[in-house]
């Protein structure tokens, strides 16, 4: 029964009082940018490259849960916006390195068609795709010119379906840019690498627990950007050995739009709108009242947020199960999820987690009065890339896991439940064991780069 029990436990905790199927992992977590889907990002994954192993491989996912036939205009990136992905080696939740990449339009539909191609598309220049995206990636750094890694390049499109779109992993491998000095990229659809049963509310998983073990994002695709680079670009002062451990999140920033009949005009600033370091923050973390304060924050600001830190060393998740299924919750102040959460794992942080992990404090040659809390995705590049990789990463004894970085195949909804009940390595909560029963993604992940699946081309809408 305990082990039963813990599957509707997990889909409770992390969905949370009055979420629904728009609140996976960081799809639509805030009120505002749940209402501009061009602009949320969903997942950022960091790993090191399991086939290139000199190399990082840095995804974010952006635009969720597209259902494939949404035509006719189906799911093109903002031109307005900048979407990044940043790189925080110091540790001073400031951006050491970003990777900006903006869009632009080529549409050759006019007053002639609603049609997105209209004929066999097997090329992206074949001209029967009527509608395509251009994009500019730049590398930029604190005091530096940026630098344009990619002037011109072409964003794989959605895909339209099979008879249209006969051979899709053709147009994703004709996307892939290589990078100067070494690397590559690609700008794609895919499917929605996140798995996980949000079937929860439906009287906790149907009231006698027979719900479980169903992917809800299971079908829908995401708008991805991916980036593989040589670990000396992203370590400070280009030393991977010396300085191994970085902080990823990624970010949306967007202009303020003047509206007018049929036409909207880009005016003012670019203002930061979503983020996304750790996956399910600001879901089950961050109370209702801060969400889109959050979007809008740094993570050089977070420390500064006495209501936010609170919230990860006294998390309302352990005492919503504590009431519901009369589990313990851990001790306060969890001083194990600060380490997680916003300085990275280190003996020298003097948290319940002694190993040498993941935090910029390991980095050699930083300025350590510099180093602050901040919430980031943090990963030491050092870590051995596991042989046999385990869905629940450093809980499981495989190092590599989440939340030293995040592979795709990291099972990161078990893995933070775990984690907020107060599991450590090699001891789980055997109450929580089961999980949501969604251990891995719906479609399995590539082992080359960008390791993300093809889109999906099925109708969401099959239920019978």
């Amino acid at each position: 029964m305990m082990l039963a029990l813990g599957s509707a436990v997990a889909g409770a905790a992390l969905a949370g009082p009055g979420a629904g199927v728009g609140q996976a992992s960081s799809h639509r977590e805030a009120p505002l940018i749940a209402a501009d889907p061009q602009l949320d990002n969903t997942d950022v994954y960091a790993f090191t490259s399991p086939d290139k192993p000199d190399t990082v491989t840095l995804t974010a996912n952006w635009i969720p849960f597209q259902e494939p036939n949404g035509g006719p205009n189906f799911y093109p990136w903002s031109t307005d916006a900048h979407y990044d992905i940043n790189i925080d080696s110091q540790g001073t939740g400031k951006p050491d390195l970003t990777y900006r990449w903006t869009f632009r339009d080529e549409d050759r539909r006019g007053g002639k068609t609603f049609l997105y191609n209209n004929g066999v598309v097997n090329n992206l220049n074949d001209k029967t795709l009527l509608f395509r995206q251009h994009y500019t990636l730049q590398e930029l750094r604190p005091g530096k010119k940026p630098v344009t890694l990619v002037a011109d390049g072409i964003a794989a499109p959605s895909n339209v379906g099979k008879a249209s779109i006969p051979n899709y992993g053709r147009l994703r491998d004709q996307a892939t840019q290589q990078l100067p000095g070494g690397g590559q990229t690609v700008v794609t659809q895919a499917a929605d690498p996140f798995f996980l049963d949000l079937r929860v509310f439906d009287l906790l998983y149907g009231g006698d627990l027979s719900e479980t073990g169903q992917d809800t994002v299971k079908g829908y695709n995401v708008n991805t950007v991916s980036i593989q680079v040589p670990k000396s670009v992203l370590a400070f002062k280009g030393d991977a050995q010396r300085n191994p451990v970085i902080g990823v999140w990624s970010t949306t920033e967007r202009r303020t739009l003047q509206l007018s009949p049929g036409k909207q005009t880009p005016t003012g600033k670019y203002v930061q709108v979503s983020r996304l370091g750790n996956p399910l923050v600001n879901e089950v973390v961050v109370p209702a009242g801060l969400k889109d304060a959050f979007n809008a924050l740094p993570p050089s600001e977070d420390r500064k947020q006495p209501k936010v830190v609170a919230r990860v060393l006294d998390p309302e998740v352990p005492q919503l199960i504590k009431s519901i299924y009369g589990i313990p919750a851990p001790a306060t102040p969890r001083k194990d999820l600060q380490e997680i959460f916003l300085t990275g794992i280190a003996k020298e942080t003097k948290g319940p987690l002694a190993v040498d992990l993941n935090s910029q404090l390991l980095n050699l040659d930083i300025n350590k009065k510099w180093f602050v809390p901040a919430e980031e995705l943090r990963l030491n590049m050092s870590t051995p890339v596991t042989a046999d990789p385990d869905r629940l990463g450093v809980l499981g004894g495989d190092f590599q896991g989440f939340p030293n970085g995040r592979r795709m195949a990291d099972d990161v909804l078990d893995i933070e439940l775990q984690a907020l009940e107060g599991a450590t390595p090699g001891h789980l909560i055997k109450a929580l064991a089961a999980g949501d029963g969604v251990d891995g993604p719906g479609t399995p992940f590539g082992t080359t780069f960008p390791y993300v699946a093809l889109p999906y081309t099925g109708s969401v809408n099959q239920a019978g």
